[in-house]
């Protein structure tokens, strides 16, 4: 099949990570792919040469062109790319983006797949999604949900042509195990971006460190310049906690780093299905991770048997899990041990022939 992906771009996101692994393992299989973004990051996920780049958003000579023009022109250059490539099927992936397929695939016979990736609550409930959601998701001939509590945002005609699809593991992430020696350090992995609310477990950690100060936290994360890692710095330097604190920056080699640490702490406010809470229990960490909406954790955790999950913003309950971690071997290492069982459901051979079960489905239903 000729497969083509559309998105804003490519550059260290959830979705992004998934459209990246899902079109190198697509290509490796031998289906033609294309991945049309909006614009090309400093900071992106790779692609395999095999893998066909395109950019379909506004050119520099439209830069000084008003609002409407360049919208109008974005639909315009996705609409051109789909007729001049002709795939099976386009998949958007996240918000604006599945506006723009659905609108410029309008007069183009090809079906159109969206996927929402993130909490559709405060992201599809704005005034122009009142408008545009019951306007454009109408002519989507399939959805891709990651939870149940996404299906359910959306009105039925959309979740009766929509399947869940869990997000794929990196590879690297699968046979890798947490240290039988593990470093007294609790570890964390994500974006530094507001909604993770490392701030939180930030001062949750410095609680546990109180009564454990033989133990470290170690935050790894690309900046999401938002204005939270100056927050964050603050706050470190408001508890005096440099010492013990550690903002690590973004890392390939998170395989390599978190399996050395001890316990893995998740403080989402919310998500869609993060895939850093995947990763860790890939590697059989012990996990202490918020219970947030759309549901993303409690769809892959069960609470007591493979992690422990706690409500959101409650920092009390996070410096209980840490502590409950630290304290109870026996547990951490039960815990970690049913985490890694999470790698049946979402190893990459699992979750694309997921994929490529249903684009059939839809292809083959298309115009019926």
């Amino acid at each position: 099949m000729k497969i083509m992906f559309h998105l804003n771009c490519l550059e260290q996101g959830g979705a992004e990570r998934v459209v990246s692994n899902l079109s190198n393992q697509l290509s490796a299989d031998g289906h033609e792919v294309i991945v049309a973004t909006e614009w090309i990051g400093e900071n992106e996920f790779s692609l395999v040469d095999e893998v066909t780049r395109v950019v379909v958003g506004p050119r520099k000579e439209d830069e000084n062109k008003s609002r409407i023009t360049k919208a109008w022109l974005r639909l315009k250059y996705l609409r051109n790319q789909v007729k001049k490539d002709k795939p099976d099927v386009v998949i958007a992936f996240d918000h604006k983006a599945s506006y723009r397929a659905l609108a410029a695939c309008k007069f183009v016979k090809v079906p159109v797949i969206v996927s929402v990736r993130t909490d559709p609550v405060g992201h599809y409930d704005g005034k122009k999604d009142k408008i545009l959601i019951p306007l454009l998701y109408p002519r989507a001939d399939g959805c891709v949900f990651q939870t149940q509590g996404q299906k359910e945002f959306f009105p039925m005609y959309l979740q009766k042509k929509s399947t869940i699809i869990l997000n794929p593991l990196n590879p690297k992430y699968v046979g890798v195990r947490r240290s039988e020696n593990p470093s007294k350090t609790v570890v964390t992995h994500g974006r530094l971006v507001d909604f993770k609310n490392q701030a939180m477990m930030i001062k949750a950690f410095c609680r546990v460190h109180d009564k454990h100060p033989d133990y470290d936290l170690k935050i790894y994360g690309p900046d999401s310049f938002d204005g939270t890692k100056e927050i964050l710095e603050s706050i470190i330097e408001e508890k005096n906690a440099a010492e013990f604190v550690h903002l690590m920056g973004g890392s390939d080699s998170l395989e390599i780093e978190v399996p050395k640490c001890e316990v893995y702490a998740f403080s989402s406010d919310w998500e869609g299905l993060p895939n850093a809470l995947l990763e860790a229990m890939a590697m059989g960490m012990p996990i202490v991770a918020t219970d947030c909406p759309c549901g993303g954790p409690r769809t892959v955790m069960v609470n007591g048997q493979d992690g422990l999950l706690i409500p959101i913003k409650n920092e009390d309950a996070l410096v209980e899990g840490m502590l409950r971690l630290i304290e109870d071997k026996e547990l951490a290492t039960r815990l970690g041990e049913n985490a890694t069982k999470i790698v049946e459901r979402i190893n990459s051979q699992a979750i694309q022939d997921e994929w490529v079960n249903y684009i059939r489905r839809v292809v083959e239903n298309y115009g019926k």
